[in-house]
């Protein structure tokens, strides 16, 4: 049973959607039999809204799934109602990343790659702080930053999340909240490198052009096979989730290829501490 109700959600919608596929029914047929409009279905069967577990039941009914299989199902519904811990800062998340921070929640790998900062998951109280105030101002600062301090259990849970990190060498030079801020954040990466299921990988300058110049990205992987892999690509005002296989394949091969092209694991460690004694 998967933990985090984002992903529950997503299993309920795919399940649902596949169902009605092997029943043959359209949309329009299927949301006239369960009174609802076909756009609140598709909604549905895309993860962008719940569904409820007595309607998850008609549905089931609907598509002619009973038994063992209906009642898993309807569990799995009953648990994406829950809240996230995300969801008590929704004052400070946009919708679209409290998205994501319910996949990263249940993730058993993250892939990633970072061209202009340290990733939310390595960041420094100090760092995050400073990266917020120069992104988004001073509004809901505090809350903010504790939110990305929250996300970081997933690397200490029981089951922690395997991490493997692409650093462009930019962000071991850019400094962000002077000189002590920067020293702290480095040396916090070279420490925490050091951990079973933390791989960081520095991409230096000499590397030279490479396949994931325009766009950082997030792979995750989940430890159930039932809960397909996604890519999520951000900015400022929005999120994009890719779910569709090749996308997941293309930016799996782009990350072999880059950590391939970066130091390994040992010398970039190396890197990070020398980076941090030229702040210190």
């Amino acid at each position: 049973m998967t933990a985090s109700p984002t992903v529950r959600r997503r299993r309920i919608a795919r399940e649902l959607r596949q169902l009605r596929e092997r029943a043959g029914m359209t949309l329009d047929v299927a949301a006239r039999q369960l009174d609802m409009s076909k756009s609140n279905l598709s909604r549905i069967e895309n993860a962008q809204i719940g569904i409820k577990p007595r309607d998850v039941r008609a549905a089931l009914a609907l598509y002619a799934v009973t038994g063992a299989d209906a009642e898993a199902l309807i569990e799995i519904a009953r648990g994406a109602q829950q809240r996230g811990w995300w969801q008590n800062y929704s004052d400070v998340l946009p919708e679209w990343f409290e998205f994501y921070v319910g996949l990263e929640a249940e993730a058993a790998t993250l892939r990633t790659y970072e061209a202009e900062s340290v990733p939310g998951l390595l960041q420094t109280e100090a760092y995050a702080r400073e990266i917020y105030r120069r992104t988004a101002g001073e509004e809901g600062l505090e809350r903010k930053v504790a939110a990305r301090l929250r996300r970081q259990e997933v690397l200490r849970r029981e089951s922690p999340v395997q991490l493997s990190v692409v650093l462009n060498e930019a962000v071991l030079l850019r400094p962000v909240g002077g000189a002590a801020v920067m020293a702290e954040q480095l040396t916090h990466m070279a420490r925490i490198a050091q951990s079973p299921n933390v791989a960081i990988y520095v991409l230096p300058f000499t590397a030279g052009a490479h396949p994931a110049m325009s766009t950082p990205y997030v792979i995750l992987q989940f430890a159930d096979a039932a809960d397909a892999s996604v890519v999520y690509l951000d900015n400022l005002t929005m999120g994009l989730a890719l779910e569709d296989a090749g996308h997941v394949r293309g930016y799996s091969l782009v990350h072999e290829e880059l950590c391939r092209m970066a130091l390994d694991p040992a010398d970039s460690v190396a890197r990070l501490e020398a980076a941090s004694r030229n702040f210190a």
